[in-house]
């Protein structure tokens, strides 16, 4: 198996899963409790904090843990939302955000808070002109990814920061994408809070945190003791362990950025010397080191899908699939795509585990797959 769809979810590290297993037997108290087994708890619980503050450049007491990033970016915008003063009651997202992050911004919509949706441009980038008109006085926060899930587009963070703190809002950075793919820490990035999920660079599934700046005010979403009050539920000490097992792996994440970008780079490359009709979106754009969205010609991507299964290679449709059948990404909607040419949209999203000997493998089966297709495609146009 050649696994290229790493921004959908990467495998637990073998030190991750080797980390969770004594939690899971022997430090399975609750960690409010206050006889021994709950204080040892309590301590394994505070141990993983401390690491995960360190790793990402913020104090412990700014650490909350989740269930995952979903859950994070809700406890953030709810939370900074009901905050908020009376007269700052406008949200700003943008809108190219997660598809589960913009069913949140309809849901506040339909509660009756205004939502707002800055641009992109049809390269991918964030239109600032566009934000600093949209973050005025009566903004409560902005919400805005790190780097989209699709193309790879590193968003501007410090500039909206700037714009958001003239402004006197609040800023969240939805990081799911990007930590753990290139440098990031929490104290420089100018955000208020920023969540992420530990399943995005081999941690496990079902935790994740959200860091919040010390001092800004949020109101919980769930009640309880827990979290400073701030998250209430048992925290799941077993994943919370294996997420901070995973940021302490991480290692030099510049020198695997540059790696990653090369085999990045060496996989179009050599795609459109192959198949001279690969079209790949945002490739001038500042992008995540391994992620390539593309397209052959028009072949539709459930064609190319279907190819690369017979590969034995993993990778994913920019579609979104509904009762009637494939929508056009949101994202390439947004950059003014043609639906036909969304509907050919593929993502090939590499990671820590991607090979030299991979992408060579996908370079020379790949092509001759494809070709006669798109040959066909082009004789029988109209």
């Amino acid at each position: 198996m050649i696994y290229l769809d790493h921004n959908a979810t990467t495998a637990p590290a073998p030190e991750v899963i080797a980390a969770m297993l004594p939690v899971f037997s022997s430090v399975w108290a609750n960690s409010s409790s206050q006889h021994g087994p709950g204080q040892d708890a309590k301590r394994t619980l505070s141990a993983a904090r401390a690491t995960v503050a360190r790793v990402l450049g913020c104090k412990p007491v700014e650490v909350i843990f989740t269930s995952g990033a979903t859950e994070a970016n809700h406890l953030a915008v709810r939370g900074l939302l009901a905050a908020s003063a009376p007269q700052r009651q406008r949200v700003v997202f943008s809108s190219v955000e997660h598809a589960g992050h913009l069913k949140l911004a309809h849901a506040l919509r339909e509660a009756g808070t205004v939502v707002d949706l800055i641009p992109v441009r049809p390269d991918g980038t964030l239109d600032l002109a566009a934000a600093a008109a949209l973050i005025g006085p009566d903004v409560a926060l902005v919400s805005l990814m790190a780097a989209n899930n699709e193309t790879g587009v590193l968003m501007p963070v410090a500039e909206v920061a700037a714009i958001t703190q003239a402004a006197g809002a609040r800023l969240h950075v939805d990081a799911t994408q990007f930590i753990g793919k290139l440098p990031f820490a929490f104290a420089s990035c100018g955000a208020d809070a920023v969540s992420f999920s530990a399943h995005k660079f081999n941690g496990p599934k079902g935790v994740g945190a959200l860091l919040l700046r010390q001092g800004v005010a949020l109101l919980p979403q769930t009640q309880g003791s827990q979290e400073r009050g701030r998250r209430g539920g048992t925290e799941n000490l077993p994943g919370i362990v294996g997420l901070a097992t995973a940021l302490a792996l991480l290692g030099d994440v510049n020198a695997q950025a540059q790696r990653v970008a090369h085999l990045r780079d060496a996989l179009e490359s050599g795609l459109r010397q192959a198949l001279p009709d690969t079209h790949i979106w945002s490739h001038t754009a500042a992008r995540l080191p391994g992620t390539s969205y593309l397209r052959f010609g028009q072949l539709s991507a459930d064609v190319v899908l279907q190819r690369l299964d017979r590969l034995d290679v993993a990778a994913s449709s920019g579609a979104a699939c509904s009762s009637g059948g494939s929508q056009a990404s949101h994202v390439l909607t947004a950059m003014a795509v043609p639906e036909e040419e969304a509907l050919a949209a593929v993502r090939f999203s590499l990671g820590v585990s991607t090979t030299w000997e991979d992408i060579s493998s996908l370079l020379k089966t790949l092509p001759p797959m494809l070709a006669p297709l798109l040959h066909e495609e082009l004789t029988t146009a109209p």
